[in-house]
């Protein structure tokens, strides 16, 4: 038996408990998790804002050890360290190929599935986002696992596993900053901080970091910010005054709200292009007039998963942290156990700190 945060039912609170998990099947692995991040999606899955099938375990950005594999799995094997990959490409839909592997219409086909029991009655548990990183070890399909890199410590690669993709990719993929273009960055959480380093990588000549709380602004000129503003009913205005009054050749919103997202669009140049991350409800309606769209030509995309490919991007990012130009642990600003999950998600909703990581 293994410890959980085990997601009852939507909207209910999380609890830690003692989970069965089998022996891993043919093409499965069993891994010994080293640590997980606390993501935003998480959150989103256990308040119903994303649909999940419960009572499920959460987790989806986690690094650990291989501990056991299944009939038919050759390329790792016990005692391989593996970054967890939440959205396997299935490498045959319509979306794979056409290269666009981040949209992949089977990449979450196992989350459907039961792949562990609760420990006290039985119950069926389903695995989150396919890999259940919320407990002490997991059995995933063997396409969910990536060799994680050598030289970074195994805690700081369960960042890879999405906040780094995500906030790298809306950046380099996305939004395809060029040297020298100006960016802000719409969000300091993980996926923010990791998107305000990947503008400085990319040669961003000005990183605007924007948030709602006063306190994140010496975690955001850390990451990469030259300049922070916090967030107003005047905040494009603000934004656009620190470009000559243009506005910044790319806005990244990582908030996933209506007001945010048309904000971080108004604070683009004329031509500008905007990438939203943020995952937000069906409740969320931005809304424009067929006039500005024509008169500012704008951009407006939505990015998934940073539309990044973890089997190509990972080792680049990984040159970065070796290198010293992508600091892991900077996204880091609290160290919690399982326990702490409740707490990590309701400082979130308050706008507090960067990533919480479960380090076990």
């Amino acid at each position: 038996m293994v410890r959980a945060a085990v997601l009852p039912a939507v909207g209910a609170a999380l609890e830690i408990a003692e989970i069965d998990l089998p022996d891993p099947g043919p093409g499965q692995v069993r891994v010994r998790l080293a640590a997980a991040g606390v993501c935003h999606s998480d959150l989103s899955l256990s308040n119903g804002t994303m649909r999940v099938p419960v009572p499920a375990v959460l987790g989806h950005e986690g690094a650990g050890t291989v501990v056991a594999v299944g009939d038919g799995v050759t390329h790792t094997r016990p005692g391989d360290d593996v970054v967890l990959n939440w959205a396997p490409s299935c490498g045959s839909c319509h979306a794979c190929t056409l290269g666009e592997v981040w949209l992949c219409a089977n990449a979450l086909k196992g989350a459907a599935d039961v792949y562990a029991r609760r420990a006290s009655d039985g119950t069926d548990l389903h695995p989150g986002l396919n890999v259940a990183a919320f407990a002490e070890e997991t059995v995933v399909a063997v396409n969910c696992v990536l060799p994680a890199p050598e030289g970074v410590p195994l805690t700081d690669a369960a960042l890879l596993g999405c906040a780094v993709l995500t906030g790298y990719g809306a950046v380099h993929h996305s939004a395809q900053v060029r040297p020298g273009e100006t960016v802000a960055v719409y969000g300091v959480g993980g996926v923010g901080l990791a998107a305000l380093q990947a503008a400085r990588i990319a040669g961003a000549s000005k990183i605007v970091a924007v948030d709602v709380s006063p306190a994140k602004e010496e975690l955001a000129r850390s990451a990469g910010a030259t300049d922070y503003v916090v967030a107003s009913d005047d905040t494009a205005r603000e934004v656009r005054a620190l470009t000559g009054k243009q506005g910044v050749d790319v806005a990244v919103e990582c908030v996933g709200r209506a007001v945010t997202i048309r904000t971080a669009w108004e604070s683009t140049r004329r031509g500008g292009r905007t990438t939203v991350v943020g995952i937000g409800g069906k409740d969320q309606q931005v809304t424009f007039n067929a006039l500005e769209i024509f008169h500012w030509g704008r951009t407006l995309a939505g990015c998934v998963y940073g539309n990044s490919d973890p089997v190509r991007d990972l080792p680049v990012i990984a040159d970065h942290v070796r290198a010293g130009r992508l600091d892991l642990g900077a996204l880091v600003t609290e160290r919690i156990g399982l326990e702490g999950i409740p707490a990590a998600f309701e400082n979130m909703l308050a706008g507090k700190g960067g990533r919480a990581l479960v380090v076990f």
